[in-house]
């Protein structure tokens, strides 16, 4: 009876072992052996061992965009769940309107990257919306080539990685809101504590798993970025705004260096699972510690 149990159990999840293994371990593992071989795409490959893996350490372009995609995620994390949080926040305390602002919020998510990108590509030109806004305010001043600058360029794009999921994360917070049991506001309200206290003492530390969820996905997503800075600036200006990801894409795609992009991935591919491994345990500490 126990045999025959464990080979049901077997027969149940041998077709997701052998998805699982035919479209994520193999295309892994292929993946890294190219990246040790002088492939440029087609079928003759020789192994050339760690040559890529060399040649893209003492490449300053690979440098460059990963330094701007831990800046990149840096950025987006930390605006994006602050949005969010702050939304949750207010949302939470006005049921009234909860519903139909979540849903606002929620409306940029259903547009794809691409189309948001192409939008705020005119809002961000410099005869745009933005500095048409700021013009109408009498901000002439703050006017700017928000995409042409270097020192701008990068955060612009960021910004409309941000305004395209604040509402998801917030959507995240909201719901652990949900699970704040209403007994200790209560009581912290009737022992006089003011709203700052409240969210300092009883809301933050409940929020710990939407957290953990909202900051681990926000990390994954944002160094993973691919769509903005190609629609947005193509990697310029100067490559102020190239990622692992458009390195990837450039040398597999166009530059005639298969292999060495493969490497890169494998690269990208590591950096996010060390950040993400990294944060996700640090927070997940946190939340046992509360």
């Amino acid at each position: 009876m126990f045999h025959r149990r464990r080979a049901t159990m077997a027969a149940f999840l041998l077709p997701a072992i052998v998805i699982y293994g035919a479209f994520m371990l193999y295309p892994l593992a292929r993946g890294v052996y190219l990246s040790m071989t002088d492939s440029l795409g087609g079928p003759i490959a020789n192994f050339v061992g760690t040559e890529q893996y060399r040649a893209m350490a003492d490449d300053p372009k690979v440098t460059a965009a990963l330094w701007h995609t831990v800046l990149y995620a840096a950025v987006v994390v930390v605006a994006q769940n602050g949005l969010g949080l702050l939304f949750a926040s207010l949302l939470f305390r006005r049921p009234k309107v909860r519903k139909t602002l979540s849903v606002v919020l929620l409306t940029p998510t259903l547009v794809s990257p691409v189309m948001a990108a192409f939008i705020w590509s005119y809002l961000f030109a410099p005869e745009g919306g933005i500095n048409a806004l700021l013009g109408v305010l009498g901000l002439d001043s703050l006017q700017h080539v928000w995409l042409g600058d270097t020192s701008t360029a990068l955060y612009a794009v960021a910004a409309v990685n941000v305004w395209m999921f604040a509402g998801y994360s917030c959507a995240i917070f909201l719901a652990g809101y949900m699970s704040v049991p209403t007994d200790l506001l209560d009581a912290a309200a009737v022992d006089g504590a003011s709203g700052w206290q409240r969210f300092r003492s009883v809301e933050w530390p409940m929020l710990a798993p939407a957290l953990t969820v909202n900051v681990t996905l926000s990390l994954i997503g944002s160094l993973k970025v691919f769509e903005f800075p190609l629609v947005l600036t193509n990697g310029g200006p100067a490559g102020a705004t190239d990622t692992l990801t458009m390195l990837v894409y450039r040398n597999v795609f166009g530059g005639g260096k298969f292999a060495f992009g493969i490497a890169v991935s494998v690269l990208l591919l590591v950096t996010v699972v060390v950040l993400s491994s990294a944060t996700s345990s640090l927070l997940r500490l946190r939340e046992r510690r509360i």
